[in-house]
């Protein structure tokens, strides 16, 4: 290689000489262009200059020129001496005709083979070696046999540019993983000093546990421990301990890998071996120093004073020598965020902590400033925004009264109590300052009345709702509705309701008037239509009732509750008929009076699992045909709830109802009580127990008993329920024990965010002949 490179430089001297002698007739004509005009023309020159043969023009200067004497710097006889002949017959060379690349490549390998090639031989004589010493050809060793590089290049128009296809590596799915363990040390030591599990605490966070031990390299191993060195430092901190240290290292086969600290005690460094592929078997190993454990030294609040006296030092829950813990600190904080409203104080702030950690004692002297602010009463309320409705309708669904001692919580109930009617998006109370003093106040009480702004966002007002069941004996029923919730301004609602079953289909229409004059009272008024038929009865239904009630919802749970009302309906019904052994259809119309009373002390409507409930109800009624015939229904129903533990609970219910004052013939078959269902007695159908006509269908009687026992244990939300029931519906006016029905059976729960949904299936216990071997009874919620 190097000979031929000299070979090349040898040819290029020859060229270079032709150039060189060439260069130095161009450098004269340069150097003749560069004269004045005066000086390239003899003719024009002035007398001082002469135009020598072979000799460059020397301008004489001008007369008035006053210059210097300069020695020249070299003489004219030396200069004409460096410039070469141009002369063919002085240099032969000069006059030869250059050759070709390609000849000179051809005379090069005939010298190196010693051998001179024959015209037309392809260069470098067969051997590509001898023109650089590769077998890969370059541009000067092509051989005129190629064709390509022979072939004349096309026109411009013609030539087309095809863009380079580049081949792309194929993605490799099977990415090289790697599987690890964590290993943390030395955290035992902080977990025995407090009440908080942090090594629970780390897993429940850890990055390197999300990973669940396996990673695409060692790379993602070590960002992960990283991470979670960052974490473990957070959570000692958050525990006291301030000056903890975290060294982190990744280690494979028992040795250390990528030890991430230097050996000095220095920061962490990522080392260049945890950028690398690892084999499988990697452990990330954190090393914990939790060092000293800080604790409260002094506390100060910077407050100015309150009525009555130390109300921020009261809620407060730090003490002197205790951890500085994150935890702690907030709640005790926030105590004071929330204790100072309620106490009067609306417009107090906490603001931000200062903690001054002393290394040597390992102690921290807190300081707190909280804005006090004025204290105040109740004032005024106003209202802004989408309204639903005005101030004043605001005002009765309060549970506060002008001058009262400000209390948030009172507020917090209004804002429930607004939510709860269901007419809004958005509802936002905050009270205003006005300024104004409350007057006959004790001395160094100066609170003032707030105004209570509430701000408004009305939602759609308009509600689609739907409930479906099926129970034995009862077939499939299936309810919609159709509600304005505030039509009739403010909460009057208008609600279409239908009624769709394979044993009882209507239609009905009701007025409700929600918080009517006060909170949580309610009127109605109801016009319906209802055609029933089961063996009991068959029986189409009008009804006109009103009533004025204060009832628990699911947003809205009332501990008491109450309804009095009164109803008029005409019923024609299908009746057994002793006299004449067969059913014949009678007309009743009936005006009744109720009045009910409810206890519930329960955690729940639809799903109770500890306290009771407690009901009375007493219908005074008579029949409006041929006369007043007059009679009392009453029934006590009564329900207890016992959590044997989180996951079980023990429930049972008793109920009993009586008719008073009218023989069973003179009572509509509506209105008298059965027994049997997935509401009393489960195993039966629905008012199949008590007395039954001769062809085996129930007539109903005065008096029931009911009793239901049932063990509920819930798995996630999932659950099952073993039951007993018991019952029997009598024709006396008092009930009995005698021939009491017993069904057992066994459900099933799935627990939603608006109640369980609930399957039951029961079986009666010495079944009679054309009983059902098994009942199922499907619907929303518990059975009681």
């Amino acid at each position: 290689m190097q000979q031929r490179v000299s070979d090349r430089f040898a040819f290029l001297r020859r060229s270079t000489a032709r150039f060189d002698a060439c260069a130095g007739v161009v450098a004269a004509a340069l150097a003749l262009t560069a004269l004045p005009a005066w000086a390239q023309d003899a003719a024009s020159a002035p007398a001082e200059t002469t135009l020598e043969a072979g000799k460059l023009p020397v301008p004489a200067a001008p007369p008035e020129a006053n210059l210097p004497a300069v020695d020249p710097v070299i003489s004219d006889d030396a200069f004409n001496k460096a410039i070469p002949s141009l002369d063919v017959d002085d240099d032969p060379e000069l006059g030869r005709p250059l050759e070709s690349i390609e000849a000179f490549e051809r005379a090069m390998a005939a010298k190196q083979a010693g051998a001179k090639p024959s015209e037309g031989q392809a260069p470098p004589a067969g051997n590509p070696a001898l023109a650089d010493g590769t077998a890969t050809e370059q541009i000067g060793d092509a051989p005129v046999t190629d064709a390509e590089l022979s072939k004349p290049l096309p026109p411009l128009d013609q030539f087309q540019v095809e863009p380079v296809q580049f081949a792309e590596a194929e993605e490799d799915d099977s990415a090289a993983a790697v599987v690890y363990r964590v290993e943390v040390n030395g955290l035992d030591k902080a977990d025995a000093e407090t009440e908080t599990d942090l090594r629970d605490l780390f897993d429940a966070l850890s990055a390197l546990g999300d990973g669940k031990g396996k990673a695409a390299n060692a790379a993602m191993v070590t960002a992960r421990l990283t991470e979670d060195e960052v974490l473990l430092e957070r959570i000692l901190a958050s525990e006291g301990w301030f000056g903890a240290r975290v060294r982190t290292r990744l280690s494979r086969g028992g040795t250390n890998e990528n030890d991430r600290e230097d050996e000095d005690g220095g920061e962490p460094a990522t080392q260049g071996a945890s950028a690398r592929a690892a084999a499988p078997g990697l452990t990330a190993v954190l090393d914990v120093t939790p060092g000293k454990r800080y604790a409260l030294g002094t506390i100060t609040i910077q407050a100015a004073p309150t009525m009555p006296a130390g109300l921020v030092e009261k809620n407060f829950a730090l003490k002197v020598g205790e951890p500085i813990v994150a935890q702690r600190v907030q709640g005790a904080e926030a105590q004071i965020a929330v204790a100072l409203p309620q106490e009067g104080y609306p417009f107090a702030e906490v603001g931000e902590r200062d903690v001054l950690l002393d290394r040597e004692t390992g102690q921290g002297d807190y300081t707190l400033p909280v804005t006090i602010g004025p204290r105040a009463r109740f004032g005024d309320i106003a209202t802004t925004g989408d309204l639903a409705f005005d101030a004043k309708h605001v005002g009765v669904l309060t549970r506060f009264k002008r001058g009262e001692l400000y209390d948030s919580r009172k507020v917090d109930d209004l804002r429930q109590a607004m939510v709860a009617t269901g007419l809004f998006s958005s509802v936002a109370i905050e009270p205003q300052r006005t300024g104004e003093k409350v007057e006959g106040q004790p001395p160094g009480d100066d609170a003032e009345y707030v105004t209570m702004m509430v701000t408004q966002d009305a939602g759609p007002p308009r509600t689609i709702a739907g409930t479906a069941g099926y129970g034995t004996g009862q077939g499939f029923r299936a309810e919609a509705s159709w509600t304005h919730r505030n039509m009739f301004r403010p909460e009057g609602a208008l609600i279409a309701r239908g009624v769709l079953g394979t044993q009882e289909q209507g239609a009905g229409v009701t007025f409700r008037r929600s918080n009517a004059g006060q909170r949580d009272r309610t009127f109605e008024l109801t016009a319906e239509a209802l055609r029933s038929d089961y063996d009991a009865y068959n029986a189409y239904t009008g009804r006109l009732a009103t009533r004025i009630y204060r009832d628990s919802t699911p947003i809205w749970q009332k501990k008491i509750t109450y309804a009095v009302g009164a109803e008029v309906l005409a019923t024609g019904e299908e009746v057994y008929d002793f006299a004449v052994g067969d059913r014949r259809r009678r007309t009743f119309f009936i005006g009744a009076l109720s009045g009910q009373l409810g206890l519930d002390t329960s955690d729940d409507l639809l799903n109770p699992t500890k306290g009771f409930r407690l009901t009375t109800l007493i219908q005074p009624e008579g029949s409006l045909q041929g006369g007043f015939t007059p009679y009392l229904r009453a029934r006590i129903d009564a329900s207890g709830y016992y959590p044997v533990s989180d996951d079980f609970v023990l429930a049972a219910r008793v109920r009993f109802g009586t008719i008073q004052g009218a023989a069973r013939d003179d009572i509509a078959p509506s209105r008298r009580f059965y027994a049997g269902g997935g509401g009393s007695v489960r195993g039966y159908g629905f008012q199949m127990l008590g007395p039954l006509d001769p062809n085996g269908d129930p007539i109903g009687g005065r008096s029931v008993n009911e009793a239901a026992a049932e063990v509920r244990y819930r798995f996630g939300n999932f659950g099952v329920v073993g039951f007993v029931d018991v019952g029997q519906a009598y024709e006396s006016t008092m009930p009995k024990l005698s021939d009491l029905r017993y069904g057992v059976g066994i459900g099933g729960r799935f627990y939603t965010n608006f109640g369980p949904m609930r399957l039951d299936i029961a079986t009666p216990i010495n079944r009679r002949p054309g009983e059902a071997r098994v009942s199922v009874y499907v619907s929303i919620g518990q059975a009681f």
